[in-house]
């Protein structure tokens, strides 16, 4: 009978909470609605005014496909997010913002307007967005090691993400990847951490702006992620989302960029769904809280991955108490969220989890949403559509710049490029006309495609642009017909993946390529090979037919800077930020091993001056 009073009592506690808020006087006038008053005084006001049902909704994050307007203003929803291909119907600038406010009308019919705050993955662009400016993705802009250039490039998809409606990039990639074989290398923008801590402290700038700017945060600023805390670049195997066996001293210079990224001013976390040493990160205290929070002094907020934390426990119940212990504050439970409200709720009522870890999750949350100003503009800044026009000319200009000084140089015998803008040009292979494929994954879908997804420039557009008039551009498929022509020019490389999709046991070219490559070899023609990939490729066997070889990596929407560099407008200037090996069975090498002996070193790349 004791035990079951004692049940009861902390049950009507509970039950309190939920239901009803902090009895406060009624002519007061909120303080959290002041934008005048510091943002601590602010989080405060709030959450003294917050049910425990309105703090826990909060906390997740769902997908935009399993949630309505009505769902946000009923469970309180905190943030919503697009998955990689999850858009509207037309997928423009303006059913984005459209979408997006009517999701943030439910949450101002709420009884104390916590505005939603809306998330994507841009992680090369807005590139869920059909006619946005697709970048190079970030093993391209590594190559370029132009902290300057980044930082544009941050700052432009901030405003095309603000320019339609969202508020929240889940980017960049600070992951320093030390095996190729991994499917995201490409999201790395060096094996070298110290590269990585240089470049993404520069993107999370151009995202958010400088921290002791007036402007931080502001109109068209957007929140950036640091991700994947942490290590998830040095899995065993380069296998997606597989374990870190590093001890903490070795773990450390993966921490590094995220050092940088905190003194930039990052103020979201994203975890990996690695784990470390054997237990998931999702899971782990001591990384997250311990590290993270109290070691590195992090205040923002650390967000799960997609469904990351329901990997640390069979048990739904035990994996969200599992990553509420480990300090996560924000669940992306993109369709499980309902469960997610119910089932904290039960947690607490059980004591298994304390109101206070519910406290620090929301105040980290609401202070990132009073930092962005969401309190006082919540809705989208349709005025920004003037200024900030989604895949304007302006932002193709600095892609297309971008394009050109990430472009390698490896080969160049008898000095065959620069190209002459008046010599019989043959072009040949699939990927030399497709910018599904030389954008690759995370672009309009999740994984990417070939085709013409989006609008932009291949590689043959741009040079037969480039070229005088009266010059003949030859373009084949197959590579036949190259024979009474100058110059060969082969583009060859990976299809779209991402993510674990492109874990690979092997990183050779495919038969169509090499029959293409077979095919040009016959005519005996001089030959420029351009690659289109997310990492190195196995390419010493064929590398001696070739007189010249260009590492393009997967350069977005503006092919006509591949053109503007192979015909000498500009020079080489990237350098590689990856190991590029001999063999397959080298993988992984690093400068500092003792066998050192790659195709190419990192830091490689040929100069070739301007015509």
């Amino acid at each position: 009978m004791k035990s079951w009073l004692v049940w009861m009592s902390t049950l009507t506690l509970v039950s309190g909470l939920l239901m009803s808020p902090v009895p406060m006087d009624a002519k007061k006038e909120a303080t959290y609605k002041d934008p005048k008053a510091p943002v601590d005084e602010r989080v405060a006001d709030l959450m003294s005014r917050m049910t425990l049902e309105e703090k826990i909704g909060q906390m997740v994050q769902a997908e935009r496909q399993a949630v309505t307007p009505e769902d946000v203003k009923r469970y309180k929803i905190g943030s919503i997010l697009s998955g990689g291909g999850s858009a509207p119907e037309p997928n423009t600038p303006e059913a984005w913002a459209e979408m997006i406010d009517d999701f943030q009308k439910g949450a101002m019919a709420a009884r104390l307007q916590v505005p939603i705050i809306y998330g994507v993955d841009a992680v090369h662009g807005h590139n869920n967005v059909k006619g946005a400016t697709i970048f190079p993705h970030n093993i391209g802009l590594g190559a370029t090691r132009d902290t300057e250039l980044v930082k544009r490039i941050a700052k432009v998809t901030a405003e095309e993400v603000r320019t339609t409606g969202v508020h929240w990039n889940f980017a960049p990639v600070l992951a320093a990847p030390q095996n190729i074989r991994w499917g995201r290398t490409y999201e790395g923008f060096s094996e070298d951490p110290e590269w990585v801590s240089e470049m993404g402290a520069a993107y999370v700038e151009g995202l958010q702006g400088s921290p002791n700017h007036p402007h931080f945060l502001g109109r068209t600023k957007a929140v950036a992620t640091a991700k994947h805390w942490v290590g998830d670049g040095a899995t065993t195997d380069g296998k997606d989302q597989g374990n870190v066996e590093l001890t903490e001293e070795e773990l450390q210079k993966f921490i590094d960029p995220y050092r940088s990224a905190i003194d930039a001013g990052a103020r979201t976390v994203m975890v990996s769904f690695s784990s470390w040493n054997g237990l998931k990160t999702h899971a782990d205290r001591y990384l997250v809280t311990e590290v993270l929070k109290e070691q590195l002094g992090f205040d923002g907020l650390v967000v799960s991955d997609w469904n990351g934390v329901q990997q640390t426990d069979p048990d739904f119940k035990q994996a969200v108490k599992k990553g509420l212990h480990a300090g996560i504050d924000m669940f992306m439970m993109p369709y499980e969220w309902k469960e997610f409200l119910t089932t904290t709720e039960e947690l607490v009522a059980s004591g298994e989890v304390p109101v206070e870890r519910i406290d620090d999750a929301v105040s980290r949350i609401l202070r990132v949403k009073f930092e962005m100003g969401l309190f006082e503009k919540p809705y989208t800044d349709r005025g920004l559509k003037e200024r900030h026009s989604v895949g304007s000319k302006a932002h193709r200009k600095l892609a297309r710049e971008a394009v050109r000084k990430s472009l390698v140089l490896l080969k160049n015998e008898n000095n065959i490029l620069p190209l002459s803008k008046d010599e019989k040009i043959f072009v040949a292979g699939e990927k030399a006309d497709d910018i599904g494929i030389q954008c690759g994954g995370w672009t309009i879908s999740w994984q990417g495609s070939s085709g013409n997804i989006t609008p932009g420039t291949t590689i043959l557009e741009g040079i037969k642009k480039e070229v005088k008039k009266d010059t003949a551009v030859t373009y084949s498929k197959n590579g036949i017909g190259a024979e009474g022509h100058d110059v060969a020019l082969v583009v060859v490389g990976e299809q779209p993946y991402a993510e674990y999709e492109g874990d690979r046991d092997h990183l050779d070219l495919n038969e169509a390529d090499l029959e293409v490559l077979e095919n040009v070899k016959k005519s005996g023609v001089p030959t420029v090979v351009v690659t289109l990939s997310g990492r190195p490729l196995m390419i010493r066997d064929h590398i001696e037919d070739w007189d010249g070889l260009v590492a393009a990596w997967l350069p977005g929407t503006e092919g006509q800077g591949v053109a503007d560099v192979l015909f000498g407008e500009y020079p080489f200037t990237g350098k590689l930020s990856f190991t590029w090996p001999k063999r397959f069975d080298q993988i992984p090498m690093h400068p500092d091993d003792e066998n050192y002996d790659p195709l190419y070193p990192i830091g490689y790349g040929l100069s070739a001056e301007k015509n």
